[in-house]
């Protein structure tokens, strides 16, 4: 069903409610993403539990008349989402940029049992400023956004054995937004140090992420009380569409451990 909830700065806020269980699990896409990316999640576990797919502001079917473009507002995103479905036992899981603001969220929502993050936070000891984010990738989207989604982001976000169509899905989707409010919706993720929040998180915190970069154990350890990831190999950023029956297995594997 598909349901909005009113964020803090009164954004509509898009999410899909499915399934049944005393336990809800939370999906939260990354950048320029949408409910969508979780279809084959909400397939698989919708049996087990309650599902809940939402849209971050500006993203899917959520509003995106945003003035402030923040960390705490995409948190309070999620807030205003799992308020909205009063569950007794919420599992966060995060994806991509949205790692980031699913920690800041479990902060400020009752009843969140663990934090799942996926492809994401592998290294909190690695910093990435808004001023390299400007050089590195901005400076490139505001001057050809095309061929920085075609051409630049591939380098980045896929892997050799990606499948062409999930390759191809994506760069359609990112490409149906301007420059100017991809460059927008992706700010806020360099405008805070998620240290100091991780190391408030009194939650489990377990990572599913891709090999196409190492994951610093011991680093994120010094800031997140109880984390552990697993890996899944040869898959890119996006391993929930990539390799969705092996993602799905480790996710089960990962919730019935948590239970």
């Amino acid at each position: 069903m598909e349901k909005y909830a009113l964020s803090s700065d009164s954004q509509k806020i898009h999410y899909i409610e499915s399934g049944n269980g005393n336990t809800s699990v939370l999906f939260i896409h990354g950048w320029l993403g949408n409910t969508e990316w979780w279809a084959d999640q909400q397939d698989f576990f919708q049996d087990q539990y309650h599902i809940i797919q939402m849209d971050l502001a500006g993203h899917g079917k959520s509003e995106s008349s945003r003035q402030e473009w923040t960390s705490s507002r995409y948190a309070d995103d999620i807030k205003a989402v799992a308020d909205a479905i009063h569950s007794k036992e919420i599992i966060l899981a995060g994806h991509s940029m949205s790692g980031a603001y699913v920690l800041e969220a479990a902060l400020k929502i009752k009843n969140v049992k663990a934090v799942i993050l996926i492809d994401t936070l592998k290294d909190l000891d690695e910093s990435f400023t808004e001023e390299q984010a400007e050089q590195v990738m901005f400076t490139h989207y505001r001057q050809d956004f095309k061929n920085a989604v075609e051409n630049i982001l591939p380098q980045y976000l896929f892997a050799e054995k990606t499948p062409p169509e999930v390759k191809e899905r994506l760069q359609q989707e990112f490409l149906q937004n301007t420059p100017e409010m991809a460059i927008n919706l992706l700010k806020p993720l360099y405008k805070t140090d998620f240290r100091e929040i991780a190391q408030h998180i009194d939650v489990p915190v377990i990572a599913i992420n891709s090999d196409a970069s190492p994951t610093h154990l011991e680093n994120n350890r010094k800031y997140l009380k109880d984390y552990d990831y697993v890996t899944i190999t040869e898959t890119g950023h996006y391993p929930m569409l990539e390799k969705p029956e092996q993602f799905n297995t480790i996710l089960n594997k990962i919730l019935k451990q948590l239970a």
